[in-house]
């Protein structure tokens, strides 16, 4: 190691690390050598919540407090190791153009793109069959307050999902506290039903919500709708849009995760707001290794 670089063997591949001592979060001191110590260790629990999707990251590389760039290519100068898969774009000119996404199937697949200062990943709710896209294995219900709401409302509204899915049979759900402001609510599928049919039965799903809950559920995206309530974004369960990886990190001023939470915290986050709250990396961690994998535990490995 010099000079805050090392060069190792991971997964049979050689890779180099670099400006390990570097700041990427400056409010906690946080360097790109703990973010990759983080996602070395929690590999395990990450790398089958990404498998089979193509990855789309948003890269910090002088830190959170500088500027920020969304990437779905594959980044320049990539090994040729790295998995990779070519779709059609998603972009409203609908020019037929093609993305190249990174694949994440290994510890080495991750730390490269870690290693780009790649602090958040982000994947769709479809797996890959091959080059092709599956229909969804999974549903998310993102949970998006608008202040003065906050994860005590989203506990509470969480709650009334879980139950409400549970009455059509998707009972294997996990509730995942985001890092940002919400949170998101997961359940497994079977994988019979099209993006566009998951979709749609979401949005119904929020407004029936919003009908019975109008002081605290709404559908809609408008801002000026938003204030004390929270948003059911039934949208991310279109084909072409992304949600965190559970167990990623995110780029706010402290080094927050999509962390995945009990059941019992959510209720008890609902009774008292103020037991609920986003998790640091290094408590996801301690959390892995008292609790387990609680994503898989409530939601892979039951399907």
């Amino acid at each position: 190691m010099t000079d805050g670089q090392i060069v190792t063997e991971v997964d049979g591949r050689r890779l180099t690390l670099g400006n390990l001592d570097k700041v990427l979060y400056p409010g906690t001191e946080t360097t790109k050598g703990e973010v990759l110590h983080y996602y070395t260790h929690v590999a395990g629990a990450l790398l089958p919540v990404v498998a089979d999707r193509p990855v789309t990251r948003i890269r910090w590389p002088h830190g959170v407090a500088d500027l920020s760039f969304f990437e779905k290519n594959l980044p320049p100068g990539a090994p040729s190791w790295l998995p990779r898969v070519s779709l059609a774009s998603t972009g409203s000119r609908g020019t037929g153009d093609q993305v190249t996404y990174p694949l994440v199937t290994s510890l080495a697949d991750l730390l490269y793109l870690v290693n780009l200062a790649s602090l958040e990943l982000h994947v769709p709710q479809w797996r890959l069959d091959g080059d092709t896209p599956t229909r969804p294995d999974r549903l998310v219900i993102d949970l998006d307050p608008g202040a003065p709401a906050g994860l005590g409302e989203c506990s509470r509204l969480a709650i009334i999902v879980r139950d409400r899915l549970a009455d059509i049979g998707l009972d294997r759900c996990v509730p995942v506290t985001s890092g940002s402001k919400g949170m998101q609510v997961y359940a497994a599928l079977d994988g019979t039903q099209s993006s566009d049919a998951v979709r749609d039965a979401a949005r119904e799903l929020a407004q029936q919500l919003t009908r019975e809950h109008p002081d605290l559920v709404v559908w809609k995206m408008t801002k000026s709708k938003r204030p004390g309530k929270v948003l059911l974004d039934w949208s991310q369960n279109t084909a072409a849009k992304t949600t965190i990886a559970p167990y990623s990190m995110r780029g706010k001023e402290r080094p927050t995760v999509a962390a995945p939470r009990t059941w019992d915290e959510i209720e008890q986050g609902a009774a008292k707001p103020e037991t609920i709250r986003q998790l640091l990396f290094d408590e996801v961690l301690d959390r892995i290794d008292t609790d387990g994998d609680l994503f898989a535990d409530g939601l892979l490995d039951n399907r």
